[in-house]
């Protein structure tokens, strides 16, 4: 049930270091030589070269702009840094973090994993093997609260539902300084880190984390209830990048045989969870739009519109109470 969906995130976890010390060898891993004798190039320049070239080869795109997070993750620098200083020399500890982190990458394990943490909405947050790692197609459901609720003075109730990392309640609670929100997963671990994220975040005081199934325990009167609940098919779930399929929480995905199971058991509850004039945004997978307002619908709901990601993929679904 964890919310989607990538922060003064202290240090990397443990698994970031794997193979630092005695970096695997890159020879051969996407067709390419990683690195020059044998290693990642001496330079930060030279090591941006050959990580974008080592990308290319295994079949990422965009794989400058890739090797140039990759780098300042490993480096513990800005991608400013990055850019302003090719010609800084690397020391040993520094091209064995390089080659070490490029090869998992290589073997499709999420930047974002490694290094645990993500972006999001402008935020950083934390990440965990409970939570779903947030994705910027997720921001258009903040997109469409923020749309409908131009005043960000008020006191306003949020709820989310799935709320994984918290990103969306967060999200929300940093443009909106008087609001206080409530986030729900069925997930300990998610509801922890979740938690943890608002604290570091500042806004511990404004919101909470539960751990519950959906809605059943959770009383009415928001002002906006957001979601991003499973809504792949179970059938699909093999067929999705491993980069998802093998780090992402199953729970964070499965939507039953059709998708839409998690939306049935929200929209049950919506109609009660909501104030008068209440909204609810959720994010949808592609093709859903039509089932799930019909869902909504059933449940009492006016259905308001839908939202396009950055790609311009009908992505999120806005209705009213």
């Amino acid at each position: 049930m964890s919310g989607r969906q990538v922060s003064p995130h202290p240090n990397p976890p443990p698994q970031a270091r794997e193979g630092v010390d005695n970096p695997p060898s890159l020879a051969g891993e996407g067709g390419a030589r990683a690195g020059r004798r044998g290693r990642v190039g001496a330079t930060v320049g030279d090591a941006l070269t050959d990580a974008a070239a080592a990308l290319a080869a295994a079949g990422f795109d965009e794989p400058r702009r890739r090797a140039r997070r990759l780098l300042a993750a490993a480096l513990r620098v800005s991608g400013a840094d990055i850019f302003a200083h090719p010609e800084r020399a690397l020391s040993a500890a520094e091209e064995a973090r390089v080659a070490a982190m490029l090869s998992r990458v290589i073997a499709r394990e999420p930047l974002s994993r490694i290094i645990g943490r993500r972006e999001f909405w402008g935020l950083e947050f934390v990440l965990s093997a409970d939570t779903l790692d947030p994705r910027p197609d997720s921001e258009s459901v903040v997109e469409a609260v923020l749309a409908r609720l131009p005043d960000r003075t008020p006191a306003y109730r949020f709820l989310d539902l799935g709320t994984g990392t918290g990103c969306l309640l967060l999200a929300l609670l940093s443009e909106f300084p008087r609001a206080i929100g409530v986030g729900i997963d069925l997930a300990a671990g998610a509801a922890l880190t979740a938690r943890r994220n608002a604290t570091l975040l500042g806004l511990g005081e404004r919101a909470h984390f539960a751990v519950g199934d959906w809605a059943g325990a959770i009383a009415g009167g928001f002002d906006a209830v957001v979601a991003n609940p499973p809504y792949i098919a179970t059938r699909a779930i093999p067929e999705l990048p491993p980069e998802v399929r093998n780090y992402d929480p199953k729970r964070a995905l499965d939507g039953g045989p059709d998708g839409l199971l998690a939306y049935r058991a929200i929209a049950a509850d919506l109609f009660r969870l909501l104030r008068p004039g209440g909204l609810f945004a959720a994010e949808i997978g592609l093709g859903q739009a039509e089932a799930v307002a019909s869902i909504l619908a059933q449940g009492g709901l006016a259905i308001e519109g839908f939202a396009a990601d950055l790609g311009g993929v009908i992505r999120c679904v806005v209705a009213r109470r």
